[in-house]
């Protein structure tokens, strides 16, 4: 019997759908699927509507204050025109805020706004990640259970090939190869069951992200159309640390670090205008009535300036500029705190996909021949009466162990990439692997 699975995934490339007549879920439909009902990217332009429209309100100055007056009104009779002072006032007065606050306000606000779509792309790329790894262990559980279920028809004969022996009066089978053909069976049951459940746990974690969609089948063949970018391009120049941060601080996160730095020094600018003083000018109209003889007398017009005097600066002036200060400097020391975070995930998952390379090189080109032989051999010998049958339903499971193994390991592998490509979202170097990491397709005949 030929049996034959493809173990490649890549998760930069569309996967090709099965020709079935149910539909399947491919990895970019469950990410594109995922990206567009994310709520917090529609919040995320909503904030950056919000501040680009108040960099607009920010820099301008506020509203003047118009006053209504009558003033001096004799309180014997109330007569208006009785005394020379008194009159009908119109003012009008208007504040401009100190030195360059309102530039400086509205480019602070226009700084935060543009981390927005810097967060979006790094939004992106987290959402990514997320749901191709999830997408990986649902793909998993699938496919060893796909492993499985096609052995098990096998153990299924082997079960009736040892009670037909066992009745046969020439059989060499006994008793207990038919009692541990069924125990095989039995834990095989158990296997199934395991591997349903953490699929449908997949499933629902994934459901969080793409909804119903998330219960269709995933394609299981994997197409390899996408060119594959050799790993000594990625591999050997993060060795060094210049390169390696250089590839980091291009991550979208880091480049909404530097524009929250850039606002917060911004902030301090804004903080060291409190040292100017705020000016404010004032305009008013007086109208008088005639005197008792009839009289005209002159309307009054009054113009002022009021500014305040910051001279007392060391316990309100000079504290906001030194928080300002300190909040910048901690800003500052998180980008770095992230910087190494980052570098230091993507030396280890480089490391890990090199082992993991190795690995999967071993199980293609050693272990999983060197199983199927044994399986088969051990096989024929029970056939021939020349073997134990005990020792050919070990080298069946052995053999069922090392594909999963194998399928685990290629799994793996891509959740790796997939990381690595996050890692490196900001970067135009990313790993395009083959999709089929055992080869196009590996058989194996048993």
């Amino acid at each position: 019997m030929k049996f034959l699975v493809a173990l490649g995934l890549i998760a930069s490339a569309p996967l090709i759908f099965a020709q079935e007549p149910a539909p399947e879920l491919s990895l970019n439909a469950a990410i594109a699927a995922a990206i567009t009902s994310d709520p917090w990217l529609n919040g995320s332009r909503h904030r950056e509507d919000a501040l680009s429209s108040e960099s607009v309100s920010a820099a301008s100055l506020p509203d003047p204050k118009i006053s209504l007056m009558a003033g001096n009104f004799p309180v014997d009779t109330l007569d208006f025109n009785q005394e020379a002072m008194t009159q009908l006032a119109l003012g009008v007065s208007q504040m401009f805020p100190r030195g360059d606050s309102l530039t400086l306000s509205s480019r602070q606000k226009r700084e935060l706004a543009a981390q927005e779509p810097m967060l979006r792309l790094d939004r992106e790329a987290k959402v990514t990640a997320t749901v191709a790894q999830l997408w990986l262990e649902e793909y998993k559980a699938q496919e060893s259970i796909r492993l499985i279920e096609r052995d098990r028809s096998l153990f299924e004969q082997l079960v009736d090939a040892a009670r037909a022996s066992y009745s046969s009066a020439l059989g060499r089978a006994r008793q207990q190869d038919i009692i541990r053909a069924q125990l095989e069976l039995t834990r095989i049951d158990d296997r199934l069951t395991v591997l349903l459940q953490q699929q449908e746990s997949a499933q629902r974690r994934l459901s969080e992200w793409i909804g119903v969609r998330a219960q269709l089948p995933l394609a299981p063949l994997l197409p390899n159309d996408e060119p594959s970018l050799p790993e000594s391009a990625l591999l050997v120049p993060v060795h060094n640390d210049r390169s390696r941060y250089e590839r980091i601080s291009l991550h979208p996160l880091l480049q909404a670090f530097d524009q929250r730095i850039n606002a917060m020094q911004t902030g301090v600018e804004l903080a060291r205008q409190k040292y100017k003083p705020e000016w404010g000018l004032t305009a008013q109209y007086g109208y008088r009535d005639d005197d008792p003889l009839g009289r005209d007398r002159a309307d009054l017009f009054s113009i002022g300036v009021s500014f305040d005097m910051p001279l007392f600066t060391a316990n309100r002036q000079d504290k906001d500029v030194s928080a300002a200060v300190s909040r910048a400097e901690a800003i500052k020391t998180d980008k770095q705190l992230l910087s190494r975070q980052l570098m230091a995930s993507l030396d280890m998952a480089i490391v890990q996909l090199q082992r993991l390379n190795q690995r999967l090189t071993l199980y293609k080109d050693q272990l999983l021949p060197q199983m199927a032989s044994q399986a088969e051999a051990a096989l024929t010998a029970y056939d021939s009466d020349d073997g134990d049958f005990a020792e050919a339903v070990r080298a069946r499971i052995a053999e069922l162990n090392t594909k999963i193994e194998a399928l685990v390991i290629a799994v793996e592998r891509q959740q790796t990439i997939v990381k690595i490509n996050y890692l490196l979202s900001g970067s135009s170097v990313a790993i395009h692997t083959p999709a089929t990491q055992l080869g196009d397709e590996y058989e194996t005949n048993f």
